[in-house]
């Protein structure tokens, strides 16, 4: 199985923060390989320069490295499945997220249950 990690999950993996939840640890442990946006790096670059977040994309970047995560570009088919994404979310980095999981096909791990409202792909945690 394989996932695509939501940007807090991969946050708080990445830190071993006590707000990952058990599950979601083993669902990434135990996956066929997980991928990691650039949109997520995206979204944290903004965040890390506004000072609300406490890791700095490139601490994220040597994380993947380190850990054996692979990076996810966005593509043409991507942005081509974001237009037909029905408006149950706003946020437009979360919603490329979406987009990418549908189109790869893979499972996107969050705890926005928002999101949840995109269907199966999406694995709430």
């Amino acid at each position: 199985m394989n996932f695509l990690l939501d940007t807090p999950i991969y946050l708080w993996w990445l830190i071993d923060s006590p707000a990952l939840p058990k599950q979601a640890h083993r669902m990434i442990e135990d996956a066929d390989q997980v991928f990691v946006s650039v949109v997520s790096f995206w979204k944290a670059g903004i965040k890390w320069r506004a000072g609300k977040l406490p890791v700095s994309p490139e601490v994220m970047a040597e994380g993947m490295t380190q850990n054996g995560l692979i990076t996810l570009p966005v593509n043409l088919a991507h942005t081509l499945q974001l237009s037909q994404l029905p408006d149950h979310h706003r946020d437009p980095f979360d919603r490329m997220l979406v987009a990418q999981a549908m189109t790869e096909p893979m499972f996107l791990l969050t705890s926005d249950r928002a999101l949840a409202d995109y269907g199966d792909l999406v694995r709430l945690v």
